[in-house]
């Protein structure tokens, strides 16, 4: 069986980071996906709103780097989870479970965007950076290293 989805959307919120009682972190987010179609009649396009639960290091990533109206990929699988509201009225939810979310438009496009809101992390020294903007060697701190936040040296 297979069960991945990936859309892309604009988050309708901040994210909602929280810990579960064996302290593992959730960030919980909606992302606004539009339709590809308008319809027969044209008019305005229809929107999606999706609610998606991302854990561990996926949700505290979301959590430091997007905010209400980021553009998110969000790629995962769909859960439907079967809950009883305060009445007692049996209900159902649709979610995705993020694997892993992505950024959905440039650095230069977020700070343009009205929507603002995003903070990076601090760009590597650029003596450790070649005449392209890319790494002659990686440094070995954890074997993660700090990109360059501008596309303006990329070679392409």
């Amino acid at each position: 069986m297979l069960n991945h989805i990936i859309v892309m959307g604009r988050l309708t919120r901040d994210p909602e980071l929280r810990y579960t009682q064996s302290q593992v972190p959730v960030a919980s987010f909606t992302v606004a996906v539009d339709r590809d179609y308008q319809g027969r009649e044209g008019g305005e396009k229809q929107t999606d709103f999706i609610d998606v639960v991302a854990w561990r290091s996926t949700g505290e990533f979301v959590n430091r780097y997007f905010t209400k109206g980021s553009m998110a990929v969000v790629s995962g699988r769909l859960q439907i989870r079967d809950w009883t509201d305060r009445d007692g009225n049996k209900r159902k939810s649709a979610e995705i479970v993020a694997d892993n979310v992505y950024f959905g438009e440039s650095k230069k496009s977020r700070e343009e965007n009205s929507y603002g809101g995003y903070q990076s992390a601090p760009a590597a020294p650029s003596s450790d950076r070649n005449s392209y903007g890319g790494f002659d060697s990686l440094p070995t701190s954890g074997g993660y290293s700090n990109l360059s936040d501008t596309d303006e040296s990329l070679p392409f």
